[in-house]
């Protein structure tokens, strides 16, 4: 397996090499475990252009990963084109139906709503249902997850206009 600090080190990122957690790359829907995918991957690259919503790029290594900037997953209906175009079989679906099983949106404290100024964007983005405000004191409303519902498709982060959004696999960050 790659150890992500070394390439940040390569690459004259020494500060953000030498922070506590260096995340994983965030792989596309159904590649399971990081070990098993890489071994599987050819790095063929054919699940990129397949996308049709733009959401996998060429990553470190040659490897696909996901980029939610522009858009979220929607698993393309049931019938991912990520899949079909991996030949190796690197991507497998356990279930067409939930294609970020596990993967949960996170708000850092840049959130506009938890610095009290007025946003509700990545609410309004997530179908899910999962994002609410809540009223606070002040009149700010504030942000509130529900794990539960959260499907880990990715749309609420590129509509936050400071980045405070990522969606990684694990719990939801508290909110």
């Amino acid at each position: 397996m790659i150890d992500p600090r070394r390439r940040l080190l390569l690459r004259g990122r020494v500060a953000d090499a030498t922070a506590a957690e260096v995340s994983a790359p965030q792989r596309p829907p159904w590649a399971g475990a990081e070990d098993a995918f890489t071994q599987r991957c050819t790095r063929c690259q054919a699940c990129v252009p397949a996308c049709p919503r733009q959401v996998l790029a060429v990553g470190d290594g040659g490897f696909p990963v996901v980029h939610f900037e522009r858009h979220g997953c929607d698993g393309c209906a049931g019938a991912p084109a990520c899949v079909a175009a991996c030949a190796p079989q690197a991507l497998r679906p356990a279930s067409a139906s939930a294609p970020w099983s596990g993967w949960r949106m996170r708000a850092s404290e840049a959130c506009l709503a938890a610095r009290r100024v007025e946003c509700r964007a990545c609410g309004d983005a997530c179908d899910a249902g999962a994002i609410a405000f809540r009223p606070a004191p002040g009149g700010i409303a504030q942000l509130r997850l529900d794990p539960a519902a959260c499907t880990g498709c990715g749309e609420c982060v590129g509509v936050c206009p400071v980045r405070a959004i990522t969606v990684r696999l694990g719990a939801a960050a508290p909110a």
